[in-house]
């Protein structure tokens, strides 16, 4: 998979679903930090396994479409409670993928692949890093980041997702 364990905050089911869509395509921030306050408490446990938190990436076309990178919020949730640091550049996404969410399962793995480049490998290297999406569904994209920090010389890599499919 690339990344050593996932962490989910919830299952994206009933109210949930509505809620990470909210947040997600109607830029309601406001629950999306909400949500990541309520489930930030699965990674303060965790506190001294992580060296900084990396947010998966965007596109720069989805960036300015949407105004906001959701994981980007998620990270800084998690960085205001934990007091790690959040290196919301080391990880840059290429653009040209398709939306995931658009595509079968066997589209998802192919479009995410290659997609990914740390920006500056000294930032990562030799790092444990907690690498925080928004959703996992198939883990397609979660694993390709996690493998290009790995890569880049992590140490580890551990995944927080804010919802996972049941």
């Amino acid at each position: 998979m690339g990344f050593s364990r996932g962490i989910y905050g919830f299952y994206y089911e009933r109210g949930l679903r509505d809620a990470v869509h909210a947040f997600k395509f109607r830029g309601r921030k406001d629950v999306g930090r909400r949500l990541a306050r309520l489930a930030a408490e699965k990674v303060c446990h965790l506190h001294g396994t992580f060296d900084r938190i990396v947010p998966v990436p965007v596109s720069g076309k989805r960036l300015s479409e949407r105004g906001f990178n959701q994981s980007y919020i998620i990270s800084e949730e998690i960085s205001a409670i934990t007091g790690l640091v959040l290196d919301h550049r080391a990880l840059m996404k290429h653009g040209g993928n398709r939306d995931q969410f658009t595509l079968s399962r066997r589209e998802r793995k192919s479009n995410v692949r290659g997609a990914f480049h740390v920006r500056d490998r000294s930032t990562v290297e030799g790092r444990r890093i907690l690498l925080v999406d928004d959703l996992f569904t198939t883990g397609y994209t979660a694993s390709e980041a996690a493998r290009t920090l790995m890569a880049a010389g992590a140490a580890d890599v551990t995944l927080f997702a804010l919802a996972r499919t049941p």
